[in-house]
This record gives structure tokens, sequence and C-alpha cells, in this order.
């Protein structure tokens, strides 16, 4: 679980001017394909390859692919999948330029998933869903997600990148502490004779996840906060994967590129499916979205070199900006992925707060989540209560409506959670 970062990372306008000042680099080609098994209907999927930011504009297209793994019932996956796009979008300024763009993006991600909660919530759908939701837009990729379904990222030089968080309170300590602290209890199920079985759970409710979209029938302090990473692929591209529980519970990072190592897209995901219910069988629902991140006319990605003996499979580091280099101009075009953001904080006054000139393209007298227009001295300081001194004052902005400040202290544990099962009742997977 990872937190503001303490290192520096490579301004993103620095990354975008080199495709300005160098030759011109074309946008990828953006292949992709999916496949699943299902066991309980539960999980869906969300494939968009031609949505615009500037509408009527062709060259302001980007992608967006999501997976939607839904627990006790569908409804939310559902709901999710038909609005959290649109709240995305709703949340980021008009009249942006590409990279002022896709610098908000963060921020609006945060607000598109805590709009749909409530939104969701409002509606008394018991139901909840993770969600991994991937956009990207030439050669950046920003991922957002919450729960236990995983995007992972294999350049084409052979590294490969972990681009969300586990939020299973089993494997997240930090995620356990915050729970805990909001005021919910983390602990197996009790069986008679007062034995405890099974993963960790956070109780009331029963849920085996620490973020969530919906899940009203458990404490608010199951946050729809997600965990955001923003990285730029070198022109040479890479593989996405991205997939729900059921193929990341049977197969490792590795053994699911490996699995289809030079296959295109579509029988990719196939592939991966197959291997993932021929080790673990049919348990749960399987899905798995593969998107190929090409250069233009290379249809199918290349097999990357072999990996230097006694290395991990993951990158340690991605490459940043040094800390000793005060110079934009001397950047030369990479061969690696370099990660330009990354915060997993469930902090709302955090994730919403923006350094200038970031701060300059949001609208200050509108919620910083639910995007309605409020009065000046209407709003709410997201810093309010806040027992951080210092640059964090309640009269500064960003503001929230008094529902949306209602909704934060609730995540916040400032507000009693509502009733839910206890722990001696079966819990949501």
């Amino acid at each position: 679980m990872s937190t503001r970062n303490e290192h520096h990372m490579v301004p993103l306008s620095v990354l975008l001017k080199r495709e300005v000042t160098s030759e011109k680099i074309e946008k990828p080609d953006i292949v992709h394909g999916q496949a699943s098994q299902s066991k309980k209907g539960e999980d869906f999927t969300l494939l968009k390859t031609e949505c615009q930011r500037i509408p009527g504009d062709g060259n302001s297209t980007f992608s967006v692919f999501g997976i939607f793994d839904g627990h006790n019932g569908s409804a939310a996956a559902i709901y999710t999948k038909e609005n959290l796009l649109n709240n995305i979008v709703g949340a980021i300024p008009t009249e942006l330029s590409r990279d002022e763009w896709l610098a908000a993006l963060p921020r609006a991600l945060v607000a598109g998933f805590v709009k749909t909660d409530k939104d969701l919530q409002e509606k008394a759908k018991t139901s909840g869903t993770t969600v991994t939701f991937v956009i990207i837009d030439g050669w950046v990729v920003t991922v957002a997600s919450v729960g236990d379904s995983r995007c992972i990222l294999e350049s084409a030089e052979g590294a490969v990148y972990s681009l969300s968080a586990d939020h299973r309170l089993e494997c997240n300590e930090e995620e356990r502490d915050r729970v805990t602290a909001s005021g919910g209890e983390v602990g197996r199920l009790n069986i008679v004779g007062g034995a405890q079985i099974g993963p960790l759970r956070c109780w009331p409710g029963g849920l085996c996840l620490s973020r969530s979209i919906g899940d009203m029938d458990v404490g608010e302090f199951i946050v729809p906060v997600p965990y955001v990473k923003q990285v730029k692929l070198s022109t040479a591209g890479g593989r996405l994967i991205i997939s729900s529980d059921g193929v990341w519970d049977a197969l490792s990072s590795e053994t699911a590129l490996n699995c289809c190592r030079g296959m295109p897209a579509d029988a990719a995901a196939e592939q991966i499916v197959k291997e993932a219910l021929h080790l673990k069988g049919l348990r749960d629902d399987t899905t798995c979205i593969v998107v190929d991140i090409l250069p233009v006319e290379k249809l199918i990605p290349s097999v990357p070199p072999p990996k230097k003996q006694g290395k991990g499979v993951f990158k340690a580091m991605f490459k940043k900006k040094s800390s000793e280099s005060s110079s934009h101009a001397e950047y030369s075009e990479p061969d690696v992925v370099e990660e330009i953001f990354e915060e997993g904080s469930a902090m709302l006054a955090e994730r919403l707060d923006t350094e200038y000139p970031l701060c300059n393209m949001f609208k200050l007298f509108m919620c910083a989540v639910c995007q309605v227009d409020m009065k000046p001295k209407e709003g709410i300081s997201v810093h309010s209560g806040s027992s951080n001194i210092g640059k964090l004052r309640s009269w500064d902005g960003p503001f929230l409506c008094s529902s949306c400040q209602a909704k934060k202290e609730a995540m916040e544990g400032k507000k009693l959670p509502r009733d839910g099962r206890s722990r001696n009742s079966s819990g949501s997977d």
C-alpha cells in the first residue's frame, strides 16, 4: 500500500514535451482481448477505445478498460460499470490541454469513485464491487483500483510492474490499521467452540476487503477511495493484464505473462483464464482483459528479451528524474517505463488537495466530489476538522457540499457505522 511518495518523479509536462519537441511520435495502436468463465455471474467489464477528451475531436481519443468484480449480488458492479466513467470525466474541468487533462486525472478518479459510491448507496443497494479502471491516452497509462482485482504491465523491454494495490485485509497491514482506527473490527469468522476460520474480515459485515464501491450494509470504513498510479511507456509499448481475483488466486504475475507469451491479445486472455482454471478449477468468476499498447503497424507484441538470472520479476523502481537535475530540456527519450504519479491514501483531504498550478484548473466554488455548484461560504473545506496545522487550514479549498462532507466524515470514522452482520455470521467475499 503506497502513500504519497517522498522520491522525485518525472514531471508529466516534461514527458509530454518530449513528444512535441522531438521527432513526432505517433499514438500507439491499442489492441485488446477479453475472456471469462462465470461461476456467480458477478464479474463485468468495460472496454471503450474511442472516447474523446474533446467531443468531436478525433485526435483527442483515449481508451478505457475496467473490471468490476461484484459480491453479494451484481447490482453494484453493473451500476459502477454504467456510471463511473461519466463521473470521472465530469470531475475534469473543461477546455484543458492534453497535459493538463492528464495531470487532473488522478484527482478526478478519486472524485469519480467516491461520487459513484455515494450515488449507489443512496439507491440502497447492498451489494459491492471491486474496481480496476485503466485509462490509456497515448503512451500514458493511468490506473485506479479498489479491492483485489489487479493490473500488471510488462514493458517491451521485459520489466514487469504492478499498477494496482491489493486491498485484501489479509495481506495489507496498513489497511487493517486504518479500518480499526476508523471504528471497525478486523478478525476471522467465529464458529461454534470459539475457533476462528477463513481469511481476515472487517466487522460488521464480514468483508475481506478494506476498499470497494457499494457495500452499504458494511461500515463506512470500507472506503471507495482508489489507489492511483500513472506511468508513461516508452514508444516500444507493452502489455497490460487486467484480471479479477479468480485469475490472481491461481496465477502469479510472471506465470500469467509467460503462459501467453507471443500470443495476440484475444488469444492471450483466453489462455490466462484457461491456465487459471486448470490450476484451481472454477471456484469464482474468472475474468481477464489483455491490452497490447503497440507501435503503429506492430500488431503482435514482440517477445521481451530473457531476464537476467538473479533479478526479480518486478522492477523495484521506475525510472525517475534525478534529484540533482533541475533542467527539463536535458531529458532524452528513455527506454523504460517512467512513473508520473502514485498515491494510495484513503484520506480525501490528501487526495483532493492539489498544488499550484493544478489547483487553479478546478473551480473553487464547486463540490470537489459531486461537482454541484455552491455559493461562496456555502462549501466546507476538505481540511475542516483536520488536526494537521500549518498548510492544511480549514478555510482553504477545495470544498465539499454538506452531503459529501458527511460522507467524508463517515469514512474517517467520525460517524458511527451502520449496523451490519456480526462475526458469527458468514461474510461476503
